[in-house]
This record gives C-alpha cells, structure tokens and sequence, in this order.
C-alpha cells in the first residue's frame, strides 16, 4: 500500500503566501514603534513611528492633481487659463484615442510618489496600498461621484510576473478601495495574456504595441453591462488602461472608468527611476 503524498492547491499555496505578507507586515509594524527607522525614500530618520516608512518632509512633497485637467483622461493643463473651460479636452482625447470613458489620477509622478510605488512594486511594502486606496477613494467619490460602478478590477500582471514577484501591486490598491467603497472586487475578470518587453525604458510607440492584444477578459467571466473601475499604480501614456478598457469593452461591460495613483506629466514630471527591469509592467 502506498503511502499518500499530500499536495497543497493552488488555492493553499496562495493563501500561505497572504499569511506570510500579513506576518512580515505584522513584524514591520512593531519594529516601526520599537526601533528608530529611516524613511525608505530619503534616508532621515522618521520622527515618530509609523506604518509607512515615508517621512513628513517626503509627503509634503507629493504633488495632487487639483487644478484644470482634461475633461475625459484626467490630463493637468498647465496654462491656468484652461480653468476657464471645464469641459476642456486634451488633444488625444479629442481625436478619440481612448477607448476607457474617464480617467482621473491622484498626484503627479514625482521623486517621492514615484518613490511610494517603488517600494509598494518592489519592496512588498503592502500596507502602501491601503494609503493610495484612501486617496483614490477621495477622487472617485469626489471628481467621478455622478458615476456608479458594479466592479472594482485591477490591472492583471501576466501570470508568469505574478508568480515571480507573488503579488500584483494593482490589486493591492484596489482591494482596500473596493472594500472602502463598497464595490465587490473583480480581480479575476481581466488577465493578461500577452508578457511585457524585458526592455525596461519604452518609447511611447512601442509602449501602445507591447499592450496591443495583451488582455483579455477570463474566459466564462460574466462582464456584460458591468459599469468597471479599472485601478492601475501609473498613468504613462494611457495604453494600458486602454487596451483593459477594449478588452473588458467587447466583453460587453457597459463602461469602464480609470484610475490610478500617479499620472507621468511630461511638463511637470522628472524622468521616472531606474527599477527592476524585468520587473515593471507601467505602462
């Protein structure tokens, strides 16, 4: 008689990964109040204990975007005379690029926004997620309130860079937000498909083709009519929330609205840091 090998699911594995984030995050938070820490985007040391490690002088350095913006993509204008026109579109949006039917975004990518996602990216620093959550909760109920929406869906990770990395960085932003607002999560709506380039900097050209067909939605998910809240980290050029958008479109959702935590600006924005190149899916 043989003697059974036990197994673990998927569905096991994946939630002992969970327990062990919770447990480091669990750790991190008592050392934050025991031991003096540094912030992890500047180096001087946090004046008082905290669960994200980003000091005050980082924080007021993250810029929101408050002033006149694209009706439809959410893009800042920087002339101040656009606030004359509140239903002002940018050029793009005017010719009709995007495919999503609004998108809005909570502060320019900066040093230190930037510096936020990196460690929420890279790091595994999770309990980032929920502070983003919070400031995208403001915006939906604020700046997208004549909008309802059925389902809260994160950007997917290609399978392979979720297994590698054991987390998708989007979904720990829309977890929480979807939890905040009430709105069931839809994490398994929207995979993808196709890999992103191991070419870390892309040009704008070739970052529209790098998502071209990459999404689809999974196959026996029921998407017709759902009004969707697509949640991503960064707003570079669009084309990620774009191809989600007709992805998640031709499946027959009613609309889908974008958000994300960070918007590149060329204007206002310094070039983005250098990360892990076989890491990023920001596009």
């Amino acid at each position: 008689m043989s003697a059974h090998i036990y197994q673990p699911s998927y569905r096991a594995c994946r939630i002992a990964r969970i327990a062990l984030v919770i447990f480091q995050d669990t750790l991190d938070a008592i050392a934050a109040v025991v031991f003096p820490a540094p912030c992890r985007i500047c180096g001087q040391t946090l004046a008082s204990a905290s669960l994200i490690p980003i000091c005050a002088d980082c924080f007021a350095e993250v810029q929101p975007i408050t002033g006149p913006k694209c009706a439809s993509c959410g893009r800042p204008f920087v002339s101040p005379i656009a606030a004359q026109y509140p239903n002002l579109q940018c050029q793009l949006c005017r010719r009709g690029v995007y495919g999503f039917l609004r998108s809005r975004s909570f502060g320019v990518y900066n040093d230190t926004l930037g510096g936020a996602i990196v460690l929420l990216k890279y790091d595994a620093v999770t309990r980032i997620g929920s502070w983003f959550a919070s400031k995208l909760e403001h915006i939906v109920r604020g700046e997208l309130a004549d909008l309802k929406f059925d389902a809260v869906v994160p950007v997917p990770l290609h399978p392979a860079r979720q297994r590698e990395r054991g987390y998708n960085q989007a979904e720990l932003i829309a977890k929480p937000l979807a939890r905040r607002l009430g709105i069931k999560l839809g994490s398994y709506l929207l995979v993808r498909t196709k890999p992103r380039p191991e070419k870390f900097l892309l040009t704008r050209k070739e970052r529209w083709r790098s998502v071209r067909g990459a999404y689809e939605t999974r196959s026996g998910a029921k998407v017709d009519k759902l009004r969707i809240l697509l949640v991503d980290d960064v707003f570079t050029t669009g084309a990620t929330l774009d191809a989600c958008s007709r992805a998640l479109l031709r499946a027959g959702a009613a609309s889908v609205t974008g958000i994300t935590v960070a918007r590149v600006v060329p204007e206002l924005t310094r070039p983005e840091p250098i990360g892990d190149p076989l890491a990023s899916n920001t596009t």
